[in-house]
């Protein structure tokens, strides 16, 4: 790979990381607190969070895409690089544990964007008519919650360990 298209490809890598897990962690620690302290128990929470979701995944799916290509073309021209499935030096085990770490936040990611949003989705739409469950909203609320923060633990993992593999 010419250095021309390698810093490209850099470039993309980290501006890709920038808007998956810095959207994650802006969208996490600083809007949603706020929205939920001024919105509070209004309808337009519901609505506030939902039109978020509906804005993040678009973006962080694309994020996450080109992180996967970017990615897969830089390994394969690093020189520590032995082949698919070689892990014989220090460089290719800690790739392999990132590997496995980006693959378990992409299902969390999946089980957010396809299980939970559409649930939360549906008891939202109810509870604006008069027919929801505040408990199965809040339950639900809560498990994205909870999973999200799984979502931002793997993303510190996920930097650390590109950290070590710069360092390698």
């Amino acid at each position: 790979m010419s250095q021309s298209v390698l810093a490209i490809s850099l470039f993309f890598h980290i501006l890709s990381t920038v808007v998956w897990i810095g959207g994650i962690l802006i969208i996490t620690l600083l809007v949603v607190p706020e929205v939920n302290r001024i919105l509070a128990d209004q309808p337009a929470l519901y609505q506030t969070l939902q039109r978020l979701r509906k804005r993040f995944y678009p973006i962080s799916n694309l994020a996450l895409v080109v992180l996967i290509i970017t990615g897969l073309s830089q390994m394969t021209a690093d020189p520590e690089y032995n082949g698919l499935m070689s892990f014989d030096n220090r460089w290719s085990q800690v790739m392999l544990v990132k590997h496995i770490v980006i693959v378990v936040m992409a299902l969390v990611g999946v089980f957010l964007q396809f299980g939970v949003a559409p649930a939360l989705e549906r008891t939202t739409l109810l509870m604006e008519r008069g027919k929801g469950d505040t408990a199965e909203w809040a339950k639900l609320r809560g498990r994205e919650q909870r999973l999200t923060w799984v979502m931002i633990v793997l993303a510190i993992v996920i930097l650390a360990l590109s950290a070590w593999l710069s360092a390698i």
